[in-house]
């Protein structure tokens, strides 16, 4: 199948409670939509959705204007509207999706960082996210021709390729990406709440401006609300006083309210190993109990692994320690696993191609996963929740959407209230039906922007 027609929306959501990344604050991010249009050889035609939430912060930490940053992810989604269907790409999503990513999408970011310093070059990082909701869109479509789930799709019956021409590797030959998936043997999923790290967990951070919209505010009323029982701390990776006392003020109330699971999230802004060792090492020794619930360490070190081959080995010695940002495909994946990473977080917004060969040769040399979120709302929340059911995550699915904007995602969860509040430390996707990813799009109540013109 070939792409025949791409329509692209940009819907703008605003957070109810600031969320920091790094060093940057957000408060606002738009989320871009696409309706992808696929054409087999006997013209007959299907339809597939994708959506990405375009975290600038995230995907492009830079000292460039937030306008002007994203200006050129929203103007590098509208170029792939053109481009895609005039790639002459065809037949399975991966397909199509490993084909445009090292060829065209490469082209086009050269293009996008053509006569601009190189300290305000768009990331590799940030063009993936622009392709993921249209790779995403394609996977939908295609499983949509076929009558099947998406996850239906990665057997020899509809791939043309095995992983061993993927991966370029011989001991992958006779492989499919079903090889390294499981089925689930139920709906639902334990959940990862984020403590942000402006979120206030006693009423002594409070300063009187936090929303009054009903949703909890405190971390005690979050985790006594949603029944939680796992939380992923964002960390500052540059004050090191800081970090422990957070963790050790979490891990009390961890021990108060029985929860049993924490990560930390360093946001990639640590160059010493020694700096994490230290806190956890103090942990262990001050605070046992608060070391024995990290059940991983989550990139504490800068995205590009090639500017900063950092040996971790010492650091996973202690904890298992998963690559997320660094992780932009199964490249830098073995380049991790090298320098003594032990685990990987996939995300859909990486795209739906890259995260399947990562979790394929993640589990083919002995290293665990995780889903993690990028506060995923509205239809992005669904493709995100598919992919930790069937990867086999060493503990569920990170989901943050129903924290920070629950009110963006109203019509999409009148279908699915399973996926859009956390309930009993759960996500239920039992509601999730038909082909595709199982989104139900015509029954969402949905009033769309006009599209965006390419």
């Amino acid at each position: 199948m070939k792409i025949s027609n791409v329509e692209l929306y940009f819907l703008p959501v605003t957070l109810r409670v600031p969320l920091k990344f790094g060093a940057q604050v957000l408060e606002n991010v738009t989320c871009a939509r696409t309706k992808v249009t696929l054409m087999a050889e006997n013209g007959s035609t299907s339809e597939g959705w994708g959506e990405t939430p375009l975290s600038v912060p995230w995907v492009w930490p830079s000292d460039v204007s937030y306008s002007e940053r994203e200006t050129v992810l929203k103007n590098f989604c509208v170029e792939l509207t053109k481009v895609l269907p005039n790639s002459g790409l065809s037949g399975h999503p991966m397909e199509i999706g490993y084909d445009f990513i090292e060829g065209p999408m490469h082209q086009m970011l050269g293009a996008v960082n053509a006569g601009r310093d190189e300290s305000a070059h768009m990331p590799h990082l940030a063009a993936l996210v622009c392709f993921s909701l249209f790779d995403i869109a394609i996977h939908d479509a295609f499983a949509n021709a076929k009558g099947v789930g998406v996850y239906d799709l990665y057997t020899s019956e509809y791939m043309n390729r095995d992983l061993s021409q993927y991966f370029g590797d011989s001991s992958f030959e006779g492989q499919y990406p079903s090889d390294y998936l499981i089925e689930p043997e139920t709906k639902q999923l334990p959940v990862w709440h984020l403590v942000g790290g402006l979120d206030p967990i006693s009423e002594a951070e409070l300063t009187g401006n936090e929303p009054d919209d009903g949703y909890p505010v405190l971390l005690r009323e979050w985790i006594k609300t949603d029944g939680l029982n796992c939380l992923k701390v964002k960390l500052r990776g540059n004050d090191a006083t800081w970090d422990y006392n957070r963790l050790v003020a979490i891990g009390e109330i961890c021990e108060e309210e029985d929860v049993d699971w924490l990560t930390t999230d360093f946001n990639c802004t640590v160059t010493d190993v020694d700096y994490v060792n230290s806190i956890l090492d103090q942990l262990r020794d001050e605070h046992p109990r608060t070391y024995q619930r990290i059940l991983y360490v989550e990139q504490p070190f800068p995205y590009d692994l090639e500017a900063n081959p950092i040996d971790v080995h010492s650091l996973s010695a202690r904890k298992p320690l998963f690559m997320d940002e660094s992780a932009h495909d199964w490249r830098f994946v073995k380049m991790g696993r090298e320098l003594g990473w032990t685990g990987v977080a996939l995300k859909t917004c990486k795209t739906q191609t890259g995260a399947i060969l990562s979790l394929c040769w993640a589990k083919a040399h002995g290293m665990t996963l995780m889903v993690q979120d990028l506060t995923n709302p509205m239809l992005a929340q669904i493709p995100h929740v598919l992919l930790a059911a069937h990867a086999g995550t060493i503990m569920g699915v990170e989901s943050n959407g129903m924290q920070f904007y629950p009110a963006a995602s109203s019509p999409e969860e009148a279908i699915h209230p399973g996926l859009y509040k956390r309930s009993d430390g759960v996500l239920d996707w039992s509601s999730l039906d038909g082909t595709g990813y199982g989104y139900r799009t015509e029954e969402i109540e949905r009033n769309l922007p006009q599209v965006i013109d390419g």
